[in-house]
């Protein structure tokens, strides 16, 4: 007799894992009564393996089990599409930095609280482990032990409650060591998640694709919202798209569009990229329906340094195939009133307006 086992995801729910248990046995081997009597109540498939010269044969399948798995799979977006990642274990003590610095301001408040109340709740209940190991307790009990914790913790020692045995005197010691460490180690992460640099660029919605000179031009925009100096900015554009090979195989290939301008010495207000749609493109005779097909997109990246902070500062979007408008034109940012006076108006940078047709 012989117990294995199948697997089988269920696809209408990414989260889950079905589960099933086979019970096999030759066809000329006694299965025990008991054994059935359990798989029955277990929900076990039990099946009846041939010999080596006999026909395979299998028995009715008993009612499935499904076991779903209580970790729910990890959702997370990328390049504008929504992955859900299963058997990747969760943070671990070599992630803490990280996590703690991806992580928002409420949730790593909330984190540091959590942290802070769990680890006063360990000392308390070692101090309970000796009655009488704290003077001047109050209130008795486990709840005087626990705010004697949060003063020595916190190291502020208020001098009413202390400890007045050896043993008390070790944990004490050894709180305060943690205390000054995780002090320490707060004030490092706040600080480098406060000075991290993030750059406020704006990018329009949508990219246009318009005649220029004669010629078709893939347009897109981004601007500044800081109106900081972001010296020797840098941009590139690469396209993304689904190929299929003569095997039969799937998968997704990048190919970088060349810009007509993708270095700015100064990047204060706006900034237009452009790419010339020739024979060397890989947009050369793409339309709408084309690049649905291959479920194309585009990823716009830019660098630099900031000029008062000198510090790098890096911004990525990614643009669908459907966010593409054929044969439309940006709104001009700047314009010029009455008085000679230029006025940048970033309401403006979302507009697109139709251009005429071929045929107009």
């Amino acid at each position: 007799m012989k117990v294995g086992h199948r697997q089988t995801p269920d696809k209408t729910k990414p989260s889950s894992t079905e589960l099933g248990f086979v019970l096999c046995a030759r066809p000329n081997s006694q299965v025990p009564a008991i054994a059935l009597s359990l798989a029955r109540m277990a929900a076990i498939d039990v099946c009846f393996h041939p010999s080596h010269n006999q026909p395979l044969q299998t028995s009715t399948w008993w009612r499935q089990m499904v076991i779903r798995s209580s970790k729910p799979a990890r959702r997370i977006e990328a390049g504008g599409r929504s992955l859900f990642i299963h058997s990747l274990p969760r943070h671990s003590l070599h992630d803490l930095y990280h996590y703690c610095m991806t992580i928002s301001w409420p949730r790593f408040y909330l984190f540091i609280a959590a942290a802070f109340i769990a680890l006063n709740l360990l000392f308390a209940g070692l101090y309970q482990l000796q009655a009488g190991g704290i003077a001047n307790q109050f209130p008795p009990g486990f709840l005087g032990a626990f705010f004697f914790s949060v003063e020595t913790l916190a190291t502020v020692g208020y001098g009413d409650m202390h400890p007045q045995t050896l043993y008390t005197h070790w944990i004490s010691m050894l709180e305060i060591f943690i205390g000054m460490m995780s002090i320490a180690l707060i004030t490092g992460v706040t600080f480098a998640r406060f000075s991290r640099p993030r750059a406020r660029i704006v990018f329009t919605s949508s990219p246009v694709v318009r005649p220029l000179n004669g010629e078709p031009v893939l347009m897109l925009r981004a601007a500044n919202a800081r109106n900081n100096v972001i010296i020797d900015a840098s941009a590139r554009l690469r396209l993304l798209q689904q190929e299929v090979t003569a095997e039969g195989t799937t998968f997704r290939k990048l190919y970088d569009l060349t810009l007509v301008r993708d270095e700015h010495p100064m990047f204060v207000l706006g900034w237009t990229l452009m790419h010339k749609i020739d024979e060397r493109s890989p947009l050369y005779q793409r339309d709408a329906d084309s690049l649905a097909a291959v479920k194309a997109q585009l990823i716009l990246s830019i660098n630099g340094m900031d000029e008062t902070t000198i510090q790098p500062m890096v911004a990525r979007h990614t643009f669908s195939h459907q966010d593409i408008r054929w044969n439309h034109a940006f709104a001009d940012l700047i314009y010029t009133d009455e008085h000679e006076n230029d006025h940048v108006d970033y309401q403006r940078l979302q507009e697109v307006r139709p251009l005429p047709s071929a045929k107009d």
